[in-house]
């Protein structure tokens, strides 16, 4: 589809502009009232550990197993986990917790999140993000010489898209990844009480599993998310038990590691082995990410405190209690969970973490498809199916075409690669990446927006770029091992958004240079053999500055237009919510029964208006905005009336929806690089779904016109 095609262009200001107040129709349910209020705070602190850190958490069952330890001895150990536990507190308590969590787009987290706050303060955007009605700081700022960079240079507002791009791309690899290590690492617990279990079948359960999550997913998760926080619960306060058990019986005194110099002698000890062993120390900080990515599903405050009294010290006591393990049985690493698991309760945790792992996985897949809503409603992403599965949880979306083929790579990805060390390998690039890419932003963020002191811009930079910088290199050496599987996804995820957004980008850029003018409109109706046809039409249109060009042709070849036209464009916006009283917004032409119409929302809103119900609104709006537009200083009352009277009447004549149906003709002028990008455009836009039905729009009400776009 095309006229009806959501973009991130502004509406034009116009003194003729009514915004108008309509009900909220996306109120969120999961943020509280009252933040200060200290019982929800708590009750949404408790909800994170099964929505937020089940990655995270749940990270003990393969960081061990992932290292290719080679002999170990005592003093390996206690650098290893002097390193893990460093990591954690820096890059998650300290980045995360304190500075990222802190850097959200009204309420929204993410690299994405990151890149729209950049554009929304400045005009660095490829896509403008102004909107009407929603107020801007850009008149206020005071621009630095970066800002004056961007704002310049094409090349680096381009550079800094391709690395918001990067980070979409890295967390979508990041949803196919963590459901197969993550329950092919907890299913391998199996192994162990029955040695005769091969590998093979531990790969298939864990895919079948996988298979049998994706196939509910359809179902939504509102009937058992319930069970979510109760299930990583029990994990987090089982495994630091085990953990203290372990470390009081095979090794008291592991806390001497947290001294910073067992880091020096392990990397003086063991040199460029020892780098090497990073890509699988990183693993330890895996979805470290979600607690900045989730913000828009609770607050800062009930994140920050399930992370410092719960997941944190959890994870310090269960990474210390395995390292504790290990010491004692040097040659274990390569199940480095299971076997310090004590035999009595060597089931029941079994059980908690085979469940968790789940969880963990359906919070991945549930970031995915969020994701990928996102990237859509931008149009980042050709157009697929979204669901939302749940009447009381805005953010709880399901993507059929997404989700199948998240389980087929999923599978794929334990079958083909099921030795959980490639997984591994392949896990750390996504993790690296992702950390890398946000403290690139949050720098950007700290320099342009909240103006840091530069020393502490220069410290924070230093100190995590380095560190995170250090590990990206660790994992690249694993590049042949498994590292280059988020790369191909990456690759080919990346290649989809650049071809459909320069799609998209070159149909605006023509309909633009010959869009049609309300003069030129004017002109054609003046055409004698033009008739105003009885009813209502909705003739959708991804320009404001005027009108589509398909207007002219549709005008010319069906010699008529209805005598109430509505020329409307869905409008997402680089910020997460517009609120209810900017929803619609309603210009009034010169012409009669010429009315524009622009519906706005934001990454995060759900459109969930259908069929009759979109129409009600709209007619009802364009009454309000008759009857106070501006221009109507001394308004006559009988004007109005058959205005209104005028609306109703064409409703009843009836409602037909007018979309373009537009192809680029590539023709022999064409470069190599249109003709690459343009005809793999048209591939996915032939294949992709059309956008009135997100409307209801029922088939009969459905007119298409064809016209080809000179590329």
């Amino acid at each position: 589809m095309e006229e009806e095609d959501a973009h991130l262009h502004p509406p034009s200001s116009n003194h003729n502009d009514v915004v108008l107040n309509l009900p909220d129709l996306h109120a969120s349910h999961s943020q509280p009232q009252h933040e200060n209020d200290k019982k929800d705070t708590l009750l949404l602190a408790y909800k994170t550990l099964g929505v937020v850190f089940g990655g995270l958490v749940t990270s003990p069952l393969y960081v061990y197993p992932s290292m290719p330890l080679n002999s170990p001895t005592e003093e390996d150990y206690l650098g290893i986990y002097s390193i893990m536990f460093w990591t954690l507190t820096l890059i998650g308590l300290v980045k995360y917790a304190n500075i990222a969590i802190k850097a959200d787009d009204h309420g929204e987290g993410g690299t994405f999140a990151l890149y729209s706050l950049l554009c929304r303060h400045f005009n660095i955007g490829i896509l403008p993000s102004k909107q009407v009605g929603l107020n801007s700081s850009r008149a206020t700022e005071t621009h630095t010489w970066l800002t004056k960079l961007f704002e310049t240079s094409l090349v680096a507002r381009r550079l800094l898209l391709f690395i918001a791009m990067l980070g979409t791309c890295m967390l979508i690899g990041d949803g196919i990844l963590t459901p197969a290590i993550s329950v092919l690492s907890a299913m391998d617990g199996v192994r162990a009480p029955f040695p005769s279990v091969s590998k093979s079948l531990v790969e298939s359960l864990s895919a079948i599993v996988l298979i049998f999550l994706f196939l509910l997913q359809k179902f939504g998760t509102s009937r058992v998310s319930f069970l979510f926080s109760p299930i990583m619960g029990a994990w987090t306060l089982c495994t630091p038990l085990v953990g203290i058990y372990s470390i009081v019986h095979n090794y008291p005194t592991i806390f001497k590691a947290l001294s910073p110099h067992y880091i020096f002698q392990f990397f003086w000890r063991n040199g460029k082995s020892g780098w090497l062993l990073l890509g699988g120390t990183v693993l330890c900080i895996t979805g470290s990410e979600a607690m900045f990515a989730d913000l828009g599903h609770f607050n800062p405050r009930s994140i920050q405190i399930a992370f410092l009294f719960t997941i944190y010290p959890s994870l310090v006591l269960t990474y210390a209690g395995q390292t504790a393990y290990l010491i004692k049985n040097p040659n274990d690493h390569n199940d480095g969970f299971y076997k310090f698991i004590p035999t009595p309760v060597y089931w029941p945790i079994f059980i908690i973490a085979t469940l968790a792992a789940i969880v963990a996985s359906q919070s991945l897949i549930s970031a995915t498809f969020s994701v990928i809503k996102q990237s859509v409603v931008l149009d980042y992403f050709p157009r697929v199916k979204i669901v939302h599965t749940s009447h009381y949880t805005e953010g709880e979306v399901y993507s059929p075409e997404v989700n199948y083929i998240l389980m087929v790579l999923c599978v794929a990805v334990i079958l083909i690669f099921g030795d959980g060390k490639d997984i591994g390998n392949a896990f750390g690039v996504v993790v690296s990446l992702v950390m890398l890419i946000t403290t690139i932003l949050l720098t950007l963020v700290m320099i342009m927006i909240w103006r840091t002191p530069v020393i502490l811009v220069s410290l924070y930079f230093c100190v995590f770029f380095v560190m995170e910088g250090v590990y990206v290199s660790a994992v690249f050496t694993k590049f042949a091992e498994g590292g280059w599987i988020p790369f191909a996804i990456s690759l080919i995820l990346a290649f989809i958004m650049f071809g459909w957004f320069y799609g998209r980008q070159r149909k605006i850029e023509y309909e633009l240079t010959h869009k049609i003018t309300f003069k030129r409109l004017e002109e054609l109706l003046a055409d004698c053999s033009v008739q105003r046809v009885p009813g209502l039409c909705f003739f959708y249109s991804n320009i404001q500055d005027g009108l589509t060009p398909i207007l002219g042709h549709y005008i010319k070849n069906m010699k008529s237009l209805h005598k109430v036209t509505i020329f409307t464009t869905l409008r997402y916006l680089l910020v997460p919510k517009v609120a209810p009283h900017e929803r619609i917004v309603i210009k009034k032409s010169n012409l009669k029964g010429v009315y524009c119409c622009v519906i706005q929302y934001g990454y995060a809103d759900a459109l969930n208006i259908e069929g009759d119900d979109f129409v009600d609104q709209v007619i009802n709006s364009l009454k309000i905005h008759i009857q106070n537009c501006p221009d109507n200083l001394s308004p006559d009352s009988q004007e109005i009336e058959e205005e209104v009277s005028g609306l109703e009447e064409a409703r009843s004549a009836g409602v037909v929806h007018v979309r373009g149906k537009t192809r680029f003709y590539i023709g022999l002028n064409c470069g190599w690089f249109d003709k690459i990008m343009l005809s793999f455009y048209e591939i996915m836009h032939s294949n992709c779904r059309s956008g009135l039905p997100a409307l209801g729009v029922s088939l009969q009400q459905r007119i298409e016109v064809g016209m080809l776009y000179e590329a």
